[in-house]
């Protein structure tokens, strides 16, 4: 079994757990659920450096990434340093993430906010709405094609962006639909976890234009971010290269304004 399939098997018994202590009504009537949601896509569509910033204490691949800031301090920074949205870990076993962290960045932050999870269930959007995210994320590699369909039209009614991430032709080409907003290459296995920007490259071209192109993972160039940019890409998820600092806001200002050169 591969770490993602593991993951998966404990994210079914999770949600499985929580649906049982706070059911979806309990969220429904939270008082973020009704709030305006901000668009993660047309900051990106209007940005000329396209940096969609990353929280996360740890990882599969690293036990600890960094343990020592608190969202709000890292929220406040990567605002401060102009990114176009922010994305939040929100997987606690192997990731080291919660919910709660949503709920403190929205406390401080107007930036949209990007729930990254291994969604495989409705109610893990309902709990997204509720706790102040502006975007989720579907993994095709983990959904099929009705399951992508279902949740990202019940995200769309939510008024929630959603970002569709693939790995390869076969996933892209299975789940485009009207309903996505943004595509996102990961240029991370995570079967093995090996990263490689030529997967982004090689699936640019077959991303249709209406779409916007976001890359993710293994990015800390500049140069990097402005040949992807030559393909057609808007955004990039970065997330290491900026927490393994002390001050990730700080890092994240320094390079949006060499991108900006």
């Amino acid at each position: 079994m591969s770490i993602l399939d593991q993951i998966i098997k404990d994210k079914k018994i999770e949600v499985s757990k929580r649906k049982n202590i706070f059911p979806a009504s309990y969220w429904e009537a939270s008082p973020l659920f009704d709030r305006a949601t901000k668009s993660l896509s047309d900051n990106l569509r209007n940005s000329k450096s396209g940096i969609i910033a990353e929280f996360k204490r740890r990882s599969p691949s690293k036990k600890y990434i960094n343990n020592s800031l608190s969202v709000i301090e890292v929220s406040e920074g990567y605002e401060k340093a102009g990114v176009c949205g922010m994305s939040i870990l929100t997987d606690g076993k192997y990731f080291g993430g919660s919910l709660d962290d949503i709920n403190l960045a929205r406390s401080v932050t107007k930036l949209p906010l990007l729930r990254k999870e291994f969604i495989i269930d409705e109610y893990q959007i309902i709990e997204a709405k509720a706790h102040g995210a502006d975007v989720i994320l579907l993994i095709a590699s983990v959904l099929n094609y009705k399951q992508i369909k279902d949740l990202s039209y019940l995200a769309k009614k939510l008024d929630l962006e959603i970002l569709l991430e693939v790995h390869n032709q076969e996933e892209l080409e299975m789940s485009i639909m009207p309903s996505i907003d943004m595509i996102g290459v990961n240029n991370r296995n995570l079967k093995n976890f090996e990263v490689s920007l030529d997967n982004s490259r090689k699936l640019a071209s077959k991303i249709p234009d209406e779409f916007v192109k976001v890359s993710e993972s293994g990015i800390n160039e500049v140069a990097s971010i402005k040949e992807l940019m030559s393909h057609g890409y808007k955004g990039f998820l970065i997330g290491e290269n900026f927490m393994i600092t002390e001050n990730p806001g700080l890092s994240a200002s320094e390079f949006i304004k060499k991108i900006k050169r």
